[in-house]
């Protein structure tokens, strides 16, 4: 030790766990958590997703019983994906603003159960559409960018007038922020109703899972059309820059751990904004995999996670691991 350089003693600061606790400039707390919530058509639904664990779909006669435990452990934010299943889809994915859907029924019953719960909903209309493409297409099969915003600008108003605190645009549509600004504007919701924009959404590995949840892959191509390249570092700063220019309210990245670097710039870029980030599906599943095959701990592969996207930048965690951190946040 005599030979080193006073500076280079570092451990001294992080002998102790309270003193470890202190290296991190935040600490993980139950409010960074938003649970992602999939609500289907069917009220009696409590159906198990086997490539998502522990995850379900929920019927609106399941969801308030599912939610209440949660929410006196701590749950202050969801974010809701209709999967519609006995529904008519069309090329406009009418059924994503049917004011008996299943999103705005669950807005509606969330808000009268749960006052006090944050409810973000994700506007998209791959749940919706019979091509299952994010918007409207041309007769080539490539998107139809004006309509699909004006459509998509519609849903996200119809959510915010049936009490969505939040709308959430996960179509990576050219111009769809100011788009549903705008309508939320027009609509009286301009100061009621939070925008967050999936930013920088990649097309990415990593949501197999998720589509087998909601029943939203494409059924021809792919959307690496609208989605970033994973290697599109400067379109996704670009992204993240006309989105906030545009009028989002909080920036997301999905997926997270893969994309740390772009959490980074997000906060980076946008340093007034909240950040939120999604621990997606892929990423989830992959957790417990190696957790099943003895490879690590889980609660302790957990919270690297989050701990790796906090430590990046990010405010707000979109994740399937939330009812477990409100148990493992009470220590």
């Amino acid at each position: 030790m005599a030979s080193l350089e006073i500076s280079s003693v570092l451990q001294g600061g992080y002998q102790h766990p309270v003193a470890r606790s202190w290296q991190g400039r935040r600490g993980l707390a139950k409010s960074m958590f938003m649970y992602p919530i999939f609500i289907t058509d069917d009220p009696n639904a409590s159906t198990v997703i086997p490539s998502l664990p522990n995850q379900r779909r929920w019927g609106l006669n399941k969801l308030e019983e599912f939610l209440r435990p949660l929410v006196r452990k701590g749950l202050q934010s969801v974010i809701l994906f209709g999967v519609p299943l006995n529904c008519t889809k069309d090329g406009r994915g009418t059924p994503a603003d049917d004011e008996q859907g299943p999103v705005i029924q669950a807005i509606k019953l969330i808000r009268r159960c749960f006052p006090n719960l944050y409810i973000a909903c994700d506007v998209c209309l791959c749940e919706y559409t019979d091509h299952g493409h994010c918007g409207l297409l041309n007769e080539d099969g490539s998107i139809n960018t004006e309509p699909s915003v004006d459509r998509i600008s519609d849903v996200a108003a119809a959510y915010a007038r049936a009490g969505a605190h939040c709308v959430a645009p996960s179509d990576m549509m050219d111009g769809r922020i100011m788009a549903i600004k705008r309508k939320l504007i027009d609509g009286g919701f301009g100061n009621k109703v939070t925008l967050m924009s999936y930013s920088a959404k990649f097309a990415s590995s990593l949501y197999g899972p998720f589509r087998d949840a909601a029943g939203s892959a494409p059924s021809f191509g792919d959307r690496k059309c609208y989605q970033l390249p994973p290697a599109a570092k400067g379109l996704a700063r670009r992204a993240i820059l006309r989105d906030a220019n545009e009028g989002a309210d909080i920036i997301m990245v999905k997926p997270s751990l893969p994309y740390l670097d772009i959490i980074a710039d997000a906060a980076e870029l946008t340093p007034d904004h909240p950040i939120a980030c999604y621990q997606v599906s892929g990423e989830f599943a992959m957790i417990h995999a190696g957790a099943a095959a003895g490879v690590y701990d889980l609660k302790t592969m957990a919270y690297e996670s989050a701990e790796s996207m906090v430590r990046a930048g990010a405010t707000l965690i979109l994740s399937y691991f939330t009812p477990e951190f409100l148990d493992w946040l009470e220590v």
